[in-house]
């Protein structure tokens, strides 16, 4: 099978001809038809974070694709049965988060395509109780995103506790932001969607956002505290003075939830502001099982609509390279069904 593999750390990732995997107790292999591009495996592959995964290794966790053998035990999975494999591996299911529904605080979590072996290849393995049925009907190039960028947002506003009528603030408009558009208007939120980018914010403004804030010439802060403050800002922009902008365009008690992993980056957090306007910082990572579940149920209701363009897995790392020059609109999604 093919396989694109991080060999070092800022390095071109390599495609390599591997053999196929064997499930082991619990896990299926996978038939990969598609697998997302998302902004965390550019930072895998670099190394940027403090906890580094060990190369080589193949990234990916937007891995969806057709099961073809089984490992012992699995009973709630079928061969031929089309699944997504999200970052979120594997968890105890034995620990406190596990037991009151924050398995993904799990300690001793394994994540896709970091701790182990992702999506960026014909075939895949996964532990069963975590791969998620993809429901009848959703297209595959569809559930890649959708299994990082639309659950990690759909938390988010699960996680701000946001309400219809209410004001949010989505920073940075791409693969997460214009599914986090979305997922607002369902939640009857009025939307302000901001970006630096004219296509971005043409293309929040399709898909239903009410306020457009450019934050090459607005002041994002005063520009939401004209519409009242928001009540939580999402800031998925991979830059910590995005999210000192929309910090500043909170309510009084709004809630800033950081999403976005900016390789070295810190926040100025204004302690008076916040003591006395009530405000909340908060950190929402990606989402559960439940989360997935439900992300494609309203999917499959025809709620939602995945923006993203196709390549082949050998243009892995030019693909890379648009996605750090700003370059793609939403999601890249590596066709693999076809020979990718």
């Amino acid at each position: 099978m093919k396989a694109a593999v991080v060999r070092g750390f800022g390095e071109p990732l390599v495609i390599e001809e591997r053999p196929d995997l064997e499930p082991g107790p619990g896990q299926v292999r996978i038939r990969v038809e598609a697998s997302g591009l998302c902004h965390t495996d550019i930072h895998a592959a670099h190394g940027d974070w403090p906890v580094r995964p060990n190369p080589p290794f193949v990234p990916g966790h937007e891995g969806v694709g057709v099961v073809d053998e089984l490992g012992e035990g699995v009973t709630r999975l079928a061969v031929g049965q089309r699944v997504a494999v999200p970052w979120l591996g594997k968890a105890c299911g034995r620990c406190e988060h596990c037991l009151t529904g924050w398995e993904t605080l799990c300690e001793s979590q394994v994540n896709t395509g970091y701790g182990c072996d992702g999506g960026y290849a014909e075939k895949m393995l996964a532990w069963a109780d975590f791969a998620q049925p993809v429901p009848d009907g959703v297209n595959p190039f569809d559930a890649a995103p959708l299994t990082c960028a639309g659950v990690t947002t759909y938390k988010a506003l699960k996680v701000a506790g946001v309400r219809p009528a209410q004001l949010v603030a989505v920073s940075g408009v791409g693969g997460l932001g214009h599914l986090a558009v979305q997922y607002a208007k369902i939640a009857g939120a009025t939307v302000a969607a901001i970006d630096v980018t004219d296509d971005k914010l043409e293309l929040a403004r399709e898909l239903g956002a009410d306020i457009l804030i450019d934050a090459r010439k607005d002041d994002v802060g005063e520009v939401l505290r004209q519409h009242g403050g928001a009540h939580a800002a999402l800031a998925l922009a991979v830059n910590p003075a995005a999210f000192e902008a929309v910090n500043a365009g909170l309510r009084r008690g709004g809630k800033l939830v950081m999403v976005a992993l900016p390789a070295h980056g810190t926040v100025q957090v204004p302690i008076f502001g916040t003591v006395l306007n009530g405000t909340s910082v908060i950190g929402s990572i990606v989402g559960t099982r439940q989360d997935l579940a439900e992300v494609f149920q309203l999917h499959a209701a025809g709620r939602t609509k995945v923006i993203y363009e196709t390549r082949p897995l050998a243009a892995v790392n030019a693909s890379i390279d648009e996605v750090l020059r700003g370059q793609v609109k939403a999601r890249i999604v590596f066709d693999l069904g076809t020979g990718g």
